[in-house]
């Protein structure tokens, strides 16, 4: 059986009436975006946060912190999205859970995938950056704290810049993996572009054309994702402290 190609199916019109299939890829290129932008900021807040409260010494911060790294890295994220879609809401009081379930579907799948993914995220840089903290010699802390610093203030001014400077590599990783672990928000109905992907497929029956612009627009976001952190990575770097990046 011989494949039918038609690469002119892009300027179809959709079934939706909103525009052609380029236009449906592109809207869901934006949803992408804006979820993975929404989970990457939460992803930073709550890793560093977990990541640093995990260094303490503080044996049940300490504890609580370890189990929000298993917690999260342990579940495999289509299960946790399924949580927080489906069970999430019925476990919160009625009123704020009746509003997610009755709100607009966009506001509810779109703020949904962005929370989970931020949380299932976090816990991997979280690790990072404790294990980026462990990892400096203990001189640092001392001279800090000789110097007369508060126990956060060494953190704030001695090891997360340095930490910092050491996890780009990973993080960088990190932001990519969370581009295409967005991917799975269409199994909670966001069309985002593996979502839109499906539906032009299924609507034109042109499979190989719908996820091959598919292929090209994740290809085309991670690489100004890497050139991006790669060129942060180089502002960051102090001359003589760590390896040029290039």
């Amino acid at each position: 059986m011989n494949y039918n190609w038609n690469w002119s199916i892009f300027m179809d019109l959709s079934p939706d009436g909103t525009g052609t299939y380029l236009d449906t890829l592109i809207r869901g290129a934006g949803w992408t975006l804006g979820v993975s932008v929404v989970a990457w900021g939460l992803a930073l807040l709550a890793g560093f946060a977990v990541g640093v409260l995990g260094t303490t010494r503080i044996a049940w911060v300490e504890r609580l912190c370890r189990a929000w790294v298993e917690l999260f890295r342990n579940i495999p994220l289509l299960v946790q999205m399924f949580l927080w879609y489906f069970v999430v809401p019925e476990l919160l009081p009625a009123s704020l859970g009746d509003f997610i379930k009755q709100s607009d579907p966009l506001f509810s799948t779109f703020w949904t995938a962005a929370v989970c993914l931020g949380l299932f995220t976090s816990a991997r840089i979280a690790e990072q950056v404790r294990a980026g903290i462990t990892s400096l010699p203990a001189g640092q802390a001392m001279a800090g704290t000789a110097l007369g610093l508060t126990r956060w203030q060494v953190y704030r001014w001695v090891l997360l810049p340095a930490v910092v400077r050491m996890i780009m590599p990973p993080l960088t990783s990190e932001a990519l993996n969370l581009v295409k672990n967005s991917s799975v928000a269409f199994t909670i109905g966001l069309l985002e572009i593996t979502g839109a992907a499906r539906s032009m497929q299924e609507f034109s029956f042109q499979i190989f054309e719908s996820f091959a612009a598919a292929t090209l627009l994740y290809v085309i976001i991670n690489i100004v994702i890497v050139f991006l952190m790669r060129r942060l990575e180089k502002n960051l770097q102090v001359p003589g402290f760590m390896g040029t990046a290039k």
